[in-house]
């Protein structure tokens, strides 16, 4: 659902047709392979991942949405999740900082009895789906309400920021 908000915030101010392509793909992909990550790394770097995993995508995402916040008053570009023209390498920012969270997740893959494979397909599937709808929700809420909802952005990711680090604290 952090995949699907900052999506919905991309939309807001997105100018290019590819972007609604490119980030479903970014964000199913980070999402499977740092779920992959996970599983790979299980035993060994279990406890470190899920010691700091939560921190980082809050410092991420706070960090992102305080700069949406900031940049909507004062009317600047807002950041990486709010900038029309951001790049490739500020998406992958956003791909990596919403997907922080399924490396811990890649870790319990054993447990829930699925193949592997098939829950990694899973979860890049559904990712790359539900980040193609809010995408398309952000495009037709922007139109309509304009840069308020960079405002409302910030503090979504800022939200779901503490919301994972209260969810592992």
């Amino acid at each position: 659902m952090d995949a699907t908000a900052v999506a919905a915030t991309r939309g807001l101010v997105g100018r290019r047709a590819a972007e609604a392509l490119l980030l479903p793909a970014l964000f199913g992909g980070f999402q499977a392979a740092m779920a992959a990550v996970g599983w790979l790394g299980g035993r060994w770097a279990g406890p470190y991942i899920a010691r700091w995993d939560h921190w980082v995508a809050f410092g991420l995402l706070a960090a992102i949405g305080g700069k949406m916040i900031a940049e909507a008053v004062r009317g600047g570009d807002g950041g990486p999740a709010a900038r029309p023209d951001a790049g490739f390498g500020q998406l992958v920012v956003l791909a990596v900082a919403t997907s922080i969270d399924a490396l811990a997740a890649g870790l319990t893959l054993d447990l829930v009895g699925a193949p592997p494979a098939i829950a990694l397909a899973l979860i890049g599937g559904v990712t790359a789906a539900l980040t193609a709808l809010g995408y398309g929700a952000g495009r037709v809420a922007g139109r309509h309400l304009g840069k308020r909802l960079e405002i409302v952005g910030g503090v979504v990711l800022i939200g779901i920021g503490i919301e994972i680090l209260v969810e592992h604290l």
